[in-house]
């Protein structure tokens, strides 16, 4: 029997019958999820718990030149919402964010990019089409603006370019912003049209082959060139974790913090870890669970760096996302759940995308926060015991 591919109410029902899950789980209309995916056969279920978080959060928007500029703070608690089986992670974040007090978030850069290549006679050719790209960029955003075409997206817009020569080889990295989607498939389709509508039939020497996506920037893996230059929204959160709180919260010591901090960022630098970080993923993939963000991009937004350092009276402690793929509209935020999830935190729809970014930095400090001082413990005592209590290991 053909497998059906349609998302009508047959086609359900006959996948669902095929695979063995007929009426699991009954309680759930699938009308609100046949836009978000092909096949749908089903859903899976996570439970979603909650995490308070006092936040000072900034808000911003781009100007004209595509800068991320801040127009006034504010300081509130969100009720961060987390979809995990991970045993001990909300307990872990909300111990966090009350050592933390309150967490200050600063959104730094907005970019999102796809890689493209062109392929040229010989290495002469690669590096005048460098030139040319590089100088007519411009134009070419000017071109892109100027068209009159249903496929194309007027909210993502060319932003920059940056070039890298190899061989015959032209990587061309096309940087966008993309309003409050995460952006990749509006980006793609314009790229698309600026490699064979422009410079496939304009460039002084036109390249032998053009590839939309050639890898140089790692879409949806981890990379250097992310790392350093970001792939979404590039955000910064901090807090100050005084002596007392560290002690009676964390169960910690300020020495031992700093400790671990040393010995951490010496182990990441062995072994030549892109992050210097202690577990970033689960909370980002906890929130974007939660909020239908696309899951394929926790590897590159789990990307980051943290930094603790003895102060006065404490340890100031920050994490760095320099690319956070975030969307507040399109996509997994459509469906039903993701959609309640996100406004319960006030980030559902246009104009949000900034903030939704920030309170994602903010828990992943949090967690960051109380795992490192559990792991900084005396033989790192309580890390283990979190996980033998917690993580169903007391069989």
């Amino acid at each position: 029997m053909a497998w059906p591919r349609k998302n009508d109410p047959a086609s359900i029902r006959t996948r669902q019958e095929l695979t063995g899950i007929d009426g699991l789980p009954v309680s759930i209309d699938l009308d609100g999820f046949t836009k978000a995916a092909e096949a749908i056969t089903g859903v899976a279920v996570i439970p979603v718990s909650v995490c308070p978080i006092r936040i000072e959060l900034g808000s911003y928007a781009l100007n004209d030149s595509g800068d991320v500029v801040e127009h006034g703070r504010g300081e509130e608690e969100v009720l961060v919402p987390l979809a995990h089986t991970e045993g001990s992670l909300t307990l872990s974040m909300t111990r966090g964010a009350r050592a933390a007090g309150v967490v200050k978030t600063y959104v730094l850069a907005d970019r999102i990019t796809r890689a493209s290549c062109f392929v040229c006679d010989d290495a002469a050719a690669a590096l005048e089409l460098a030139r040319w790209v590089e100088d007519e960029l411009p134009t070419l955003a000017e071109w892109l603006r100027s068209q009159d075409d249903p496929a194309l997206s007027k909210h993502a817009v060319l932003r920059g370019v940056k070039t890298h020569v190899v061989g015959p080889m032209c990587h061309v990295l096309w940087a966008w912003t993309t309003g409050d989607a995460v952006g990749p498939n509006m980006m793609t389709r314009n790229a698309y049209a600026l490699n064979m509508g422009y410079v496939m039939q304009r460039a002084p020497r036109k390249p032998q082959r053009a590839i939309l996506e050639a890898n140089m920037g790692g879409d949806k893996k981890p990379s250097y060139e992310y790392f350093h230059s970001g792939h979404g929204k590039t955000v910064l959160a901090e807090a100050f974790l005084a002596d007392e709180q560290i002690r009676r919260v964390l169960q910690a010591s300020p020495e031992d913090l700093e400790a671990l901090s040393w010995a951490g960022t010496h182990g990441a630098v062995a072994s030549g870890m892109q992050s210097v970080a202690f577990t970033p993923a689960s909370a980002v993939a906890a929130v974007f669970a939660a909020t239908g963000q696309d899951l394929g991009m926790v590897g590159t937004s789990s990307m980051a760096h943290g930094t603790a350092r003895r102060v006065e009276g404490g340890v100031q402690a920050t994490i760095r996302f320099p690319g956070l793929e975030v969307g507040t509209v399109g996509g997994g935020t459509t469906l039903p759940s993701a959609r309640d999830w996100l406004a319960s935190i006030d980030c559902a729809g246009v104009g949000k995308v900034y903030r939704l970014a920030q309170i994602v930095a903010a828990a992943a400090l949090c967690l960051e926060i109380s795992a490192s001082a559990a792991m900084a413990t005396a033989g790192s005592e309580h890390f283990f015991r979190a996980h033998h209590e917690r993580g169903g290991l007391r069989a």
